[in-house]
């Protein structure tokens, strides 16, 4: 069964008023469109297009509780571990300033910290309440624009004492040095536990009643990479341009934040249209600027540092997060034909399936033997939903078909088994693997 499924944006402060209108054709509302949800997940459900089709159903999570077996399947529906529910959650997200440094739990801890919480009677929905949900959250991003900014994961050490011996260069030429404030900066990077240490000093004292030193630090590092800006113009060459510009955007955004200092310590990276970042759990991240298409456990368990007026919990951020330098955990596809690229990253939740054909444009081919239009094929062994961004597509299964243009999304069940895409342009399927 394809079910016709809806949302309208969320309207976080962040969000780029134009970015989601103008990929799927719709008219801007004039407020911030950050994130378009397609789920089943209670803060934002996806809206049945037609309720009659489904029994009468408004909501994705009012069906699925209703009828699990036909909207999930019956081996999801047995296998949620509670009340049977969609595992993914699909997301449009545009960006047009950046979002807090945030970071994820695994399964195991979220269960115990929802449980601990709800224990100790804090409401679900309280601003200080770390777990919402007893549920773990990965997350694919997919960049639409043609270029996706984020910080993601640490770097490794040696990175990050050229990046301070950069600063330091930039203090020395100052009419004003302070080399005092970076001093403090480097005796916490030279500990055995250096990361741990010098997130905790930040966010701590950064964020307490008594955050001279950190707040120093801040100021200072700002200041220098403003200074910069000068220097570029007349001719010098610096070996970290981009982490300079993120400190001042995010001076703009988040002014005196300690996790501007904290974003040189993380990967800065450059996603270009069609590339993917994994983002598992105990992995630090933030999405700066741009367009993509957002994949993700369904959950909204988020533990933030930094670049926030939102609750911190230095502590339970610091059991979470992984500091470990790790590469940029790019995440290629898995190709099995041509025009079918899926994303699939090791968990049991979701994969994210890139189906594009270029002949033509928003054209859909209501007969596609007979046009010679492209056509693409995928199996699904689980629920999906699909979103078309370009062109349109005949979309056929086992038991029936669907027309599905720019700007329109469906729900699969999984009895529709093998899909036939015929069509051109570009759709996104979230699935479970």
């Amino acid at each position: 069964m394809f079910v016709g499924i809806a949302n309208s944006p969320r309207n976080y402060a962040w969000g780029s008023t134009t970015a989601i209108a103008a990929l799927l054709g719709h008219a801007p509302t004039g407020r911030p469109e950050a994130e378009l949800w397609l789920g089943a997940h209670p803060g934002s459900p996806s809206i049945i297009s037609d309720p009659g089709q489904v029994g009468g159903y408004a909501t994705l999570t009012e069906w699925i509780a209703a009828a699990p077996e036909v909207a999930l399947g019956a081996a999801l529906a047995r296998d949620s571990g509670g009340a049977p529910r969609l595992p993914f959650l699909m997301k449009i997200l545009a960006a047009a300033s950046p979002l807090s440094l945030q970071a994820h739990p695994t399964m195991k801890r979220a269960r115990s910290g929802f449980d601990l919480e709800n224990e100790a009677g804090i409401p679900v929905d309280a601003a200080d309440r770390n777990y919402r949900d007893p549920f773990h959250k990965p997350e694919v991003i997919f960049a639409l624009s043609e270029s996706f900014e984020a910080l993601c994961g640490f770097r490794e050490p040696v990175e990050i004492r050229r990046i301070l011996g950069e600063l330091r260069a930039l203090d020395v030429a100052s009419d004003d040095p302070q080399p005092g404030a970076l001093d403090a900066l480097e005796q916490r990077l030279l500990g055995p536990a250096a990361l741990r240490d010098t997130v905790d000093w930040l966010l701590r004292d950064g964020r307490g009643e008594d955050s001279g030193e950190v707040a120093w630090l801040v100021e200072r590092v700002v200041t220098l990479a403003r200074s910069a800006v000068g220097l570029v113009a007349g001719g010098a060459i610096l070996e970290f341009p981009q982490e300079l510009d993120t400190v001042r955007t995010l001076a703009l955004a988040y002014p005196g934040d300690p996790g501007i200092v904290i974003s040189l310590l993380t990967n800065r990276v450059s996603l270009r249209r069609g590339e993917a970042l994994y983002l598992p759990a105990g992995n630090i991240h933030a999405y700066l600027s741009g367009l993509g298409v957002e994949l993700m456990a369904a959950s909204d368990n988020v533990l933030r540092g930094g670049l926030t007026p939102k609750h911190i919990d230095v502590d339970e951020l610091l059991d979470v997060l992984e500091f470990t330098s790790v590469p940029v955990p790019y995440l290629a596809p898995v190709s099995h034909t041509p025009g079918i690229a899926e994303y699939r990253p090791a968990v049991d939740d979701f994969a994210l399936v890139h189906i594009t054909a270029q002949k033509g444009t928003d054209a859909v081919a209501a007969d596609a033997a007979a046009s010679g239009v492209p056509m693409r094929q995928f199996t699904l062994t689980g629920p999906g939903i699909a979103i078309c961004t370009t062109g349109g597509f005949l979309v056929a299964g086992a038991t029936s078909s669907v027309t599905l243009k720019r700007g329109e999304s469906v729900f699969i069940t999984p009895d529709e088994e093998t899909l036939t895409f015929a069509g051109a342009g570009d759709v996104f399927l979230a699935t479970t693997p």
